[in-house]
């Protein structure tokens, strides 16, 4: 029988998706489900002096109005984190009268219908005594964490001497690199139902990337059992990291719908998806590089500096990339934070490598023209054969390959090196490349495998499908691994109910669920092998499990997925107005496992790419720390308008060091490098270096 993985198989949810009949988590037909409406704070800091429900009681249909005068009751503080967890989040459960940051939560209205709720929520009437908030970035109280990320990297790391590195090169240049607040934006906001079965039984429907870890946090602070905490997520319509952590809003409802004993609906209105569900922080990141005549590089440092929120932490860990992507003996970096009057950052489109490879890419970009060495060239020159920070050898690197088949699928031999030096009537083009980075993680996983006496199987995981093809590609994995073709394969998620999996978020879902998917229908297949051919003996099915553990290769070899990507732009000369035109992304990340899901990802990557380097770009009020552009219509992300020809491919390969299937994971490789690209390509174009993203018409002209 043919393999499936690999091909381009359509989406086993495509139909539904397309038809409207796909369960989202605000779509869910609970009998006697009321809503409720958050208020949010108009400061960002200080206190609440007085906050008056009783217009907002009036409203016909109002169940109840919550704050922190009610006195609602939590197993613990929800200001305090287990360091243990990486996604807890310090949360604002109405608690206390503090206000930590604008949009912050302060009360919420529930009622029978959404009108009722908006309008009663409308009428609370808040009185504050502010203090001045601050979100500048270079200040004194600037500190170094002990950790940074998810992965819990170190904030410091050195290897060598940089500063006599520096001293002895034949060229060397320090300049800052700036990214600014982003938004994650998915087009389906953070939603929540909460149904209370019993008094210390919940069902949460949730738009989760993680369920397992918000049923352990959610029964934490409820303070019960995470047995009795069922989280249900069939469908996420976009996270981009947003939705890995629990945030308040969800434990909020949970309170509101027990207070009121009712099923109730909390949906966030689109300017609350600024602020208390995470961002990703400004960056400011000071580069010094040396190189010798030949462009060998003789030093590189990467100082950081960003924000975290007062009453948590969170580091973006934008100098990861710097540590390991290129060969240098000098090498360090430095991650510092501010304390800021914000919502917490948190996990954002390739947290750390988006932001790292813009300044790192754009700085080699800026060398090589400095030394007169191609782009392309200098990075072959220092192409790192080994982590040299880890000092650890690579699972494997295909970057060389992605390279050359990059550079010749676009033509980048045929570009004229000069700024400014290729023009059509009155644009300008110009062509940039850059480099692609990120870790290949896999965490531990499990999932049951049934085949019933029909032939048909039904294999079931606690992942997440947030858009990426997860039910497509765990089906086709089973299939496979059990010999069936894959219209006999019925692959579940989304429910705490099944076998526990990790976030779906650090680009490791197919490596993690779709281990132990392998895993467990090979169980099961070895199972059927061993029955007796009238095994069946009037059973309905036959059933295996399978769980995968942390993964040991780690301590050996240090493992991440690359790429090349090559970009044009086309540029007004007039009016500094810019288009992508075009973009060619060749990857290396491990096995793929089913090529249109697969080039789906790469592009999305690369169109948020675009969104870094031209577009998104989250403004703050710096006298009252407000988002004020806190909507769709003006926080801008690209559409089609905004993306040209995109030529994506990627060199096959089968790393069993990062899985047992091989894979590494793409979710998130195609963002980082793409801005850099387009920012070396406009710089081709019209010959000027802008190292503050988002680069607008009004900074060309």
């Amino acid at each position: 029988m043919a393999e499936s993985v690999g091909e381009p198989l359509d989406r086993v949810d495509a139909r539904i998706k397309v038809s409207g009949r796909a369960i989202y988590t605000a779509d869910q037909n609970i009998p006697g489900l009321v809503h409720a409406v958050l208020v949010t704070s108009t400061i960002a800091k200080g206190r609440i002096a007085s906050l008056e429900t009783s217009a907002a009681e009036r409203v016909p249909g109002t169940l109840a109005v919550l704050s922190h005068k009610s006195r609602l009751p939590l197993a613990k503080d929800p200001m305090k984190v287990d360091p243990s967890s990486p996604a807890d989040r310090a949360l604002q459960l109405f608690q206390n009268d503090r206000v930590y940051y604008g949009n912050q939560p302060i009360a919420v209205a529930v009622a029978e219908t959404l009108e009722a709720a908006f309008e009663a929520a409308d009428r609370v009437v808040v009185r504050y005594e502010a203090l001045k908030p601050s979100i500048a970035l270079e200040r004194a109280d600037a500190y170094v964490p002990k950790k940074m990320g998810g992965a819990g990297d170190p904030a410091k790391s050195d290897r060598g001497d940089v500063s006599t590195g520096l001293a002895s090169a034949a060229f060397r240049f320090e300049e800052i690199y700036s990214t600014p607040f982003h938004t994650h934006s998915p087009m389906e906001p953070h939603a929540t139902i909460a149904v209370w079965d019993e008094p210390d039984k919940l069902t949460l429907y949730d738009t989760s990337q993680g369920i397992f870890g918000d049923r352990k946090r959610v029964a934490s602070l409820l303070g019960i059992p995470p047995e009795n905490v069922r989280v249900v997520s069939l469908f996420v319509g976009g996270g981009f990291g947003s939705k890995g952590p629990t945030w308040s809003h969800s434990v909020i409802c949970a309170m509101a719908a027990r207070r009121v004993n009712r099923p109730v609906k909390l949906v966030l209105r689109r300017p609350q998806m600024f602020g208390p569900v995470g961002c990703r922080t400004e960056t400011r990141q000071t580069i010094s590089a040396g190189a010798a005549k030949d462009g060998t590089l003789t030093a590189l440092r990467n100082n950081v500096l960003s924000h975290t929120s007062t009453m948590d932490e969170f580091v973006e860990p934008a100098s990861l990339p710097t540590r390991m992507l290129y060969s240098t003996p000098n090498n360090s970096t430095l991650q510092a934070v501010v304390r800021s009057d914000i919502g917490t950052p948190s996990y954002t489109r390739a947290p750390g490598e988006a932001p790292g490879t813009f300044a790192l890419e754009v700085a080699m970009d800026e060398l090589a023209y400095k030394l007169g060495i191609d782009p392309l060239e200098l990075r072959l020159k220092n192409y790192a054969e080994r982590d040299e920070n880890k000092n650890l050898p690579w699972s494997s690197k295909s970057l060389r390959e992605c390279y050359r088949q990059g550079a010749e699928k676009f033509g980048w031999s045929r570009r004229k090196p000069e700024p400014r030096s290729t023009r059509e009537g009155n644009t300008l083009v110009g062509w940039g490349m850059a480099t692609s980075v990120y870790p290949a993680r896999r965490s531990p996983a499990s999932a049951r495998a049934r085949m019933y006496s029909d032939g048909k199987v039904l294999v079931e995981a606690g992942t997440q499908e947030i858009g990426g093809g997860t039910y497509t590609i765990m089906t086709q994995i089973a299939a496979d691994a059990l010999g069936v073709p894959v219209a006999r394969v019925t692959f579940r998620l989304g429910d705490t109910r099944y076998p526990p999996t990790p976030v779906s978020g650090g680009s490791q879902t197919a490596a993690s669920t779709g281990s132990a998917v392998y895993e467990a229908a090979k169980a099961l297949r070895d199972k059927l092998a061993q029955m007796p051919k009238d095994g069946w003996n009037g059973r309905p099915f036959v059933e295996a499990e399978a769980s995968t553990r942390e993964n040991e290769q780690e301590k050996q070899y240090s493992m991440y997925s690359f790429g090349a990507q090559f970009a044009e732009v086309r540029v007004d000369a007039d009016l500094g107005q810019i288009f992508v035109s075009r973009m060619t992304g060749v990857f290396a990340a491990g096995k793929i496992l089913n090529a249109k899901t697969a080039r789906s990802q790469f592009i999305g990557g690369m169109v948020w790419g675009i969104g870094l380097a031209l577009l998104e770009n989250t403004v703050y009020d710096p006298r009252r720390i407000r988002v004020v552009n806190n909507n769709l219509a003006e926080y801008h992300v690209p559409t089609n308008a905004d993306v040209g020809n995109f030529d994506v491919s990627w060199i096959e390969e089968d790393d069993l060091h990062v899985s047992p299937i091989g894979a590494k994971g793409i979710g998130e490789i195609g963002i980082t490098g793409a801005a850099a690209a387009i920012a070396n390509a406009i710089y081709h174009a019209t010959g000027k270096r802008i190292r503050e993203a988002p680069i607008t018409p009004d900074k060309l002209i």
